[in-house]
């Protein structure tokens, strides 16, 4: 709870007014009965004449007056409590998300984060509502109930005392038996969204290979089984209010029996007999309340486990104890010394093996080497995308780990193998490299990676809006404004992980150009499968399964690397064939 109160503090207010409130209506709904009793015993069968009548009538208007005011009130408040405190929970968790690494991403599915955003938040949201209109309402209602029908008639009060336990008892069997199987849905859900999130971003992949029928089917399975946990678990629910209505109907029926028999003996009045049947019916509503308040908690409890896995993921990825904080970036220096690294910290195969390389300010260095050799993952432990296992990253001298991560990675631009683009227009998506930049600095860079050109073809220039992931441009050009956006940050190291393999290579040799010309002071590191791509690099680096298998120059390489040696050759060859 004590993780929870910071939410509820901001509306400490709303979450005292609104009980009171409900505390109020009832009062009212204690008074009610009695005062119906009154009407009935000294109205109606009484002396009391027409004037008694209606002066408990109009007493009776202002109690349900005052009772709706209080009703009102609790609602109003109950849902700008809950609904400020799922707000303010949402916005955390979606911080803390923002905040986690590679490896703390890795850990859970896109589809899992966005139930628990959503779904389980929105849970808790209506838990708290429900809580706040029914926790002090329903032991109210039946300890004033209670004291009421013992007040009237305490051997008939003791019919509901029978009752009373039983369902007790039928209430935490049937929450006993719900927790798990809302644990089990949730998880369900999780599966559905991935499925449709998965299907909706790949749809132009779907249509190409033909695979609709398969994706359907596939839909179909996981929404079938979230159909199936989630009969299971409504099924409790489906089976505690009818148990909790029968119990109601036979509680109301022995009143009516027993207590009909005494105002036949003439030992109970009519209206008495009236006022405690309504006091039971209340006595019986208010635990079928609590009920209710059991069951959603199960539920609740389940989204709560959910949401606290998140909000306690150690982050391990944070500046807490860098010692330079304030250091910048200045002149791109990068130097890995014997690094080693591996994604699963438990497997004895390192995907980095002693790695130790210096990249010198201003150099351009490529990168190259078979699929899975560890290229993308030895760049993204420049600015700390993931940490190392052991050795040193440093950047101008200085070990990664005592920068700031926002001034770490200000100085460190890298273009990820997947190109993405978020909904907006094309200006939108550039300036997240520098959202002070205006028209003459975008389209400058937009020169330099070789976009401003299809960009003015359009009709609306660079107010032309993107679709989700930018699905309404080509690869090319989607690696060109990621590029372009890159740019914008003015980083002082560059990173290009294979970001020109949708390009053809007039166009790649164009932004090279351009790069090694407008970005002279910059350190550049390009990863690239195709040796034209960085042919021309103050050194390359070859990597060959974790390891580096040769560093130098094209011809140094040529002649002392059988591993580049081997890429070279293939890519002629196939470029001889294709001639």
């Amino acid at each position: 709870m004590k993780k929870y109160w910071k939410y509820m503090k901001p509306y400490l207010p709303s979450f005292i007014i609104g009980p009171i409130l409900m505390i109020v209506e009832v009062i009212g709904e204690v008074i009610m009965p009695l005062l119906l009793s009154n009407i009935i015993d000294n109205g109606v069968t009484g002396n009391r004449g027409i004037a008694y009548i209606i002066s408990m009538g109009i007493a009776m208007i202002i109690t349900a007056f005052i009772m709706m005011t209080g009703g009102v009130g609790g609602a109003y408040f109950a849902i700008k409590a809950s609904s400020g405190f799922a707000n303010d929970l949402r916005k955390d968790l979606f911080n803390r998300i923002q905040r986690f690494s590679f490896s703390n991403i890795d850990q859970y599915s896109t589809g899992s984060l966005v139930t628990r955003l959503t779904n389980d938040i929105t849970m808790i949201q209506n838990m708290i509502h429900m809580m706040m209109r029914m926790a002090l309402r329903a032991p109210g209602m039946f300890i004033g109930a209670l004291i009421m029908a013992f007040s009237l008639n305490f051997r008939l009060a003791m019919v509901i005392m029978v009752i009373i336990p039983l369902l007790s008892v039928t209430i935490y069997l049937i929450a006993k038996v719900a927790l798990p199987r809302f644990s089990d849905m949730q998880k369900k859900l999780d599966s559905l969204n991935n499925a449709t999130q998965e299907n909706l971003i790949n749809i132009r992949v779907v249509k190409s290979f033909v695979r609709e029928d398969y994706e359907e089917a596939k839909f179909e399975r996981a929404n079938n089984e979230l159909k199936e946990k989630t009969l299971h678990a409504m099924n409790v629910m489906i089976f505690a209010i009818p148990v909790m209505m029968l119990a109601m109907n036979i509680t109301t029926l022995a009143v009516v029996w027993f207590g009909g028999t005494q105002v036949i003996a003439g030992t109970m009045t009519p209206g008495v007999l009236t006022a405690f049947i309504n006091y039971v019916v209340q006595i019986l509503m208010s635990l079928l309340m609590v009920s209710m308040i059991i069951l959603n908690s199960s539920r609740t409890i389940a989204s709560v486990r959910r949401i606290d896995e998140v909000l306690n993921t150690e982050i391990d990825l944070t500046d807490d104890y860098a010692s330079r904080k304030d250091k910048e970036v200045e002149y791109g220096k990068v130097e890995f010394k014997n690094v080693y690294f591996s994604y699963y910290k438990d497997n004895e195969r390192w995907v980095l093996e002693n790695i130790s390389l210096v990249i010198n300010p201003g150099e351009t260095v490529g990168i190259i080497g078979p699929t899975g050799s560890g290229k993308s993952t030895l760049v993204q432990l420049i600015p700390r995308l993931y940490d190392v296992d052991s050795g040193e990253v440093l950047v101008d001298d200085t070990n990664v780990k005592d920068y700031s991560l926002k001034n770490l990675r200000d100085g460190v631009g890298i273009v990820l193998q997947k190109n993405v683009l978020f909904s907006g227009t094309i200006r939108d998506n550039l300036i997240w490299g520098d959202e002070d930049a205006d028209d003459e600095t975008i389209c400058k860079f937009a020169e330099v990676a070789q976009a401003h050109g299809f960009i003015s073809s359009f009709k609306e220039g660079y107010d032309t809006e993107l679709g989700q992931g930018g699905v309404n441009v080509s690869g090319g050009q989607k690696q060109r404004l990621c590029i372009a956006r890159t740019l914008l940050k003015k980083p002082r190291i560059l990173i290009l992980d294979d970001s020109t393999s949708a390009v053809d290579t007039n166009t790649e040799a164009r932004i090279r150009e351009r790069l090694r010309t407008e970005m002279k002071d910059v350190t550049k590191i390009i990863i690239a499968q195709r040796i034209s791509s960085i042919i021309d690099s103050d050194k390359i680096v070859v990597m060959d399964d974790g390891k580096i298998a040769g560093i130098g120059t094209h011809s140094d390489l040529m002649q002392n690397c059988e591993t580049y040696r081997e890429i070279y050759y293939s890519q002629r060859d196939k470029e001889d064939m294709t001639a």
